[in-house]
């Protein structure tokens, strides 16, 4: 059985780009304690968006947005490219990934992704939208951890 966080009534998370990519999963890629486990791990591939809202419970009030920590999958074994499927459909990439920036720095980037239902290119697009974000490195290194936002 999982533990539910426990944070004070009151509480809200709503941390700027530069502290989710900068403190969150920084800390999460080089496995350092958090003060407070905020973000929960999912496999986000394995489950459908309407039901991940049941996996993400903090504090007392109704939100409109989840955070998550996410390993990519891969389509091949050998290869670079991510598998988004899910049984019911599929994240796509909209538009170009966007620079998360501290200190005029790039420290990571940001991809923004649509569900649609069904399978491509013949899908239906939702609302449901995802910001994946991730640490600036090589494209071809290790799998890492994303943090996922759903919203």
């Amino acid at each position: 059985m999982e533990a539910e966080p426990c944070v004070p009534p009151g509480f809200r998370f709503h941390p700027t780009e530069e502290e989710l990519v900068g403190y969150y999963l920084t800390r999460k890629i080089s496995s350092q304690k958090f003060d407070l486990d905020v973000i929960t791990d999912i496999d986000l591939y394995r489950m459908e968006p309407w039901d991940i809202q049941g996996k993400c419970k903090l504090g007392y009030e109704e939100r409109n947005e989840w955070y998550f920590f996410s390993h990519k999958d891969k389509k091949y074994p050998t290869g670079t490219r991510t598998n988004r499927a899910t049984t019911a459909g599929f994240w796509k990439a909209t538009g170009r990934d966007k620079a998360v920036l501290s200190k005029n720095r790039v420290i990571g980037m940001r991809k923004t992704l649509v569900f649609y239902k069904g399978r491509a290119p013949n899908g239906n697009k939702t609302d449901w939208i995802m910001h994946e974000y991730r640490l600036q490195t090589s494209e071809n290194g290790p799998p890492q951890a994303s943090l996922i936002i759903i919203l």
